[in-house]
């Protein structure tokens, strides 16, 4: 998997989604369903409807990123599920993404809390 460094949002999409769909049909549904702007630099994770695959929109200020893994055996069984508030969307952290790529639970995982300075140092 690529690196994008920890402080990089991931938006995960709880739906199915149809596969058919490229770059700017992804593009809308993050428009549309989330009410997120793509070009924001966030990270945006789809699964297909039969748990197979998933897709990756990500735009890195020069163009647009689509990343797609198909398993060879098996589904991703362990998809999180929409919450009471808003079904179609969960944020993680990055961390997360790679437990759940690698077919992980990531409902039980504990991450300890990142480290940022806040203080800024004057020269």
């Amino acid at each position: 998997m690529l690196g994008f460094g920890s402080s990089l949002k991931v938006w995960l999409a709880t739906e199915a989604v149809d596969f058919r769909k490229g770059i700017d049909g992804l593009c809308g549904i993050v428009r549309e369903r989330f009410s997120k702007n793509p070009l924001d630099g966030g990270m945006f994770v789809f699964i297909n409807r039969s748990h197979k695959s998933i897709r990756i929109l990500f735009y890195d200020s020069q163009g647009f990123w689509l990343c797609q893994k198909r398993l060879s055996s098996g589904r991703f069984r362990n998809w999180p599920r929409g919450g009471k508030t808003d079904a179609s969307i969960v944020s993680l952290v990055e961390a997360e993404l790679s437990v759940l790529l690698r077919g992980g639970r990531i409902n039980n995982l504990y991450l300890k809390p990142s480290f940022r300075q806040i203080r800024e140092v004057f020269e």
